[in-house]
Formats: structure tokens, sequence, C-alpha cells
């Protein structure tokens, strides 16, 4: 057999490998051979077993002990005090008098290479109102339409660009932020009409339940802010609250239960048609106010919230 010089031995093979050079006295050179490594790997493992026994044959760091060219302490620590004066990596370097590569080597290991990493990382608020209806979370969420089986779920592409250009379909979705107890509609588009429209909807859907809502939470889409919109919220004396731009986890709420929505409802299983999504939507809301256990509420579900449970289902719903 020759010798392979890039052989790998494990830590088993190698105790085989000094086994047979120390107990039974066999050549390092014919060891070599048969093992397929080098003579020097079998000295090194010979030499390693002999000073530290069994646990010498495991791998070691490749982490050299010493880093002679590796950057001081003290001058690592005038680079990140300049740098948390959000100083530039090159002014750094010309205060100090050593190179943009030092600093922006010392900067990267020390994960201060971008000034916003010198941001105190903004903690998680969580909030949750005390009564049912002092604040609804609305949004949209926009799906394509379909007329058969989609290619994800059959794997054929057959006449897959005829079913193209079909359309969209809009779900519009409300969740109560104290009781978890969600809303949502199917409408035509994202429009200003379609949101008001939407909103007398869910607002009859909660007075049903009980609850009067007094608050609004919405992004800053353009149905939003329009006056249909606005004068919609005046006439029910609701508060309209919208998101800081570029925040959606303001809107927290209504983007859970979207996902949740998407997950359970809209992918949940192969479809023949958008229609029969669409069919499938107030079935699985009715599951996830009355039947679905919520991770946030304790597991309880959301209606449990209200007092509505048992024959009250069939009070509501018949």
């Amino acid at each position: 057999m020759g010798i392979h010089k890039n052989a790998v031995l494990t830590p088993t093979g190698r105790e085989i490998l000094v086994r047979r050079v120390i107990d039974d006295g066999q050549r390092p050179k014919l060891v070599a051979t048969d093992m397929g490594v080098s003579l020097s790997t079998v000295r090194k493992w010979v030499s390693r077993y002999r000073s530290a026994g069994v646990a010498g044959l495991h791998d070691r760091s490749s982490r050299p002990h010493r880093s002679p060219a590796q950057t001081p302490a003290a001058l690592a620590e005038q680079i990140a005090a300049l740098r948390r004066q959000r100083r530039t990596g090159g002014e750094i370097a010309t205060t100090i008098g050593v190179s943009k590569a030092t600093v922006f080597r010392v900067l990267g290991r020390l994960g201060m290479n971008r000034l916003k990493s010198l941001e105190p990382v903004e903690p998680v608020r969580r909030y949750e109102r005390a009564e049912p209806g002092e604040m609804i979370h609305i949004d949209i969420k926009k799906l394509g339409r379909f007329n058969k089986v989609g290619h994800r779920i059959t794997g054929d592409r057959t006449g897959q660009s005829n079913s193209r250009g079909v359309g969209w379909e809009f779900v519009h979705v409300c969740i109560d932020d104290a009781s978890r107890v969600a809303f949502s509609k199917i409408m035509p588009d994202e429009k200003k009409e379609s949101a008001v429209a939407f909103l007398e909807a869910a607002l009859a859907y909660y007075a049903s339940l009980g609850i009067t809502v007094q608050r609004v939470m919405t992004d800053n889409g353009s149905c939003y802010k329009s006056h249909d919109f606005r004068k919609a919220c005046t006439d029910h004396g609701l508060k309209h609250v919208r998101t800081r731009p570029y925040t959606p986890k303001t809107n927290g709420k209504a983007e859970r239960f979207i996902q949740t929505a998407l997950r359970e409802w809209a992918y949940a299983q192969a479809y023949e048609t958008s229609g029969h999504r669409a069919d499938e939507l107030p079935l699985w809301l009715h599951r996830y106010n009355w039947h679905r256990p919520h991770g946030s509420l304790k597991a309880q579900t959301p209606i449990s919230r209200l007092g509505l449970i048992g024959d009250n289902v069939l009070r509501l719903h018949s």
C-alpha cells in the first residue's frame, strides 16, 4: 500500500497506530505504510500518546498559544473608545497613528464595525389592553387568485402560464388587542371604499359579541389615510391610531394573526380554486376564535376572555 500523506485517522485509528508501535514493537515505517499515513504522522501520535496518554490522541485547537501580531489590548481600547464617540475608521486611524486596516480589523473583532451596532438594542415592549374593544388592529394581506391546484402541490407545470393573470384578492383582517378575537373578510381591493366597508363589518361583528370598539390601529396605507376612513372612524366615535413609518412591529398582533392565517388556513391544504379557499375562511375563523388555544392567552381560546362558551356558540352562530 502506498503512503497517502493526506489520510485522516480517527482517535480510535490513532490508538491502534500507537499500540502497534509501542505494544507490538512494530517499526514506525511499516505501520505508516499499512495505515496509509506518513512516517512523521506516526511519530507525532506516538509522541503525543507517550506524553498525554489516550487524551493526547484527540484533536487540539489550531489556535496558536500566542498571537504576537495581534493589536495590543491598550491600543484596541483606544480604538473602541474613539468609535464610541462615533468616529469613522479613517478618523480613528489618523488620530492614533495606525493604518485603517488595523482599525477596521479591531472594530470587526469587537463587533463595532458598523455605527448602528453602537446603538442600544431597543427593548421589546409588550403591551395588552385591559378590556376587549379598547383597541382593534386592522391590516390587509394580498393573495393571488387561482382556478386550479398549483404546480407546487401537483408538481405539474403543464398549462401553468394559462392560469396566470387571474388576479388578486385582498384579505382584510382585524384582531382585538385584549381578547385576540379576530375577524376577517375578503374584499375586492385595498382601496378606501373596501377599507371602510370592512371597518363597518368588523364593528358589527364585535358588537354581536358585546364588544364596543374604542380605538383602531392601522398602518399608513393610503386607504387608512383617506378622508373616507377618517370620517368613518369619527362617525363611530373611534380614535384612529396609525403606526410609525417603517415599524410594522407596532401593529404586531395583526401581523402575527396574518401569519397564523396563512399557515393554518390559506396554505393549510391544496384548495382546488381560490373560491374554495375563500369558502373555508369563515369556518377557520370560527375555529380560531372559539376552539383554538392561543399561546399568549395561556392556552385559552380568544372567546373565553369574553365569557362566551358552551351554549353561547350555538346562540351566536345559529
